[in-house]
């Protein structure tokens, strides 16, 4: 149970660090297509926002504490901070490679849950890969040349 544990918390800090990301963007993209990345930007972090708190209250159900701290989201996250503020397309592209990091991780934490036989935390896990492979292929026709 304890590998699933730490996949969950790994799942969680990298949902919250990826939600982050997405509304950093949203604040500060500019340019000419400025009000499509805006809108793209805000529906993604707060569709993530609104799994946050289920990922953490599966862990609670799991009978450990859920991370908070940005220190312990940092140690337990592959999506990195940003503090640069890149073109409205570099943004797309690092939220395309985060998105791939924390799809990775939700796979992982469903197979131990699948494992395990926690048939509900599976589900739960199933919709978000789910819906991360649809923000996968939105964010992926965004950066596209159409030469692929």
């Amino acid at each position: 149970m304890e590998q699933l544990i730490e996949a969950m918390k790994k799942v969680l800090a990298e949902s919250f660090a990826f939600r982050l990301k997405a509304q950093y963007f949203h604040w500060n993209v500019e340019g000419p297509d400025f009000h499509q990345y805006h809108e793209m930007f805000g529906k993604l972090y707060e569709e993530v926002d609104t799994a946050v708190d289920g990922i953490a209250e599966h862990i609670r159900a799991l009978d450990s504490y859920s991370p908070g701290s940005f220190s312990r989201f940092i140690e337990l996250s592959s999506v990195k901070d940003e503090t640069l503020i890149p073109s409205a397309i570099g943004m797309v592209t690092k939220l395309y490679t985060d998105n791939n990091l924390l799809l990775a991780s939700l796979k992982n934490a469903r197979n131990i849950a699948d494992e395990l036989g926690e048939n509900g935390i599976v589900n739960f896990l199933e919709e978000r890969i789910d819906i991360h492979q649809k923000h996968r292929w939105m964010l992926k026709a965004t950066i596209s040349t159409g030469n692929e």
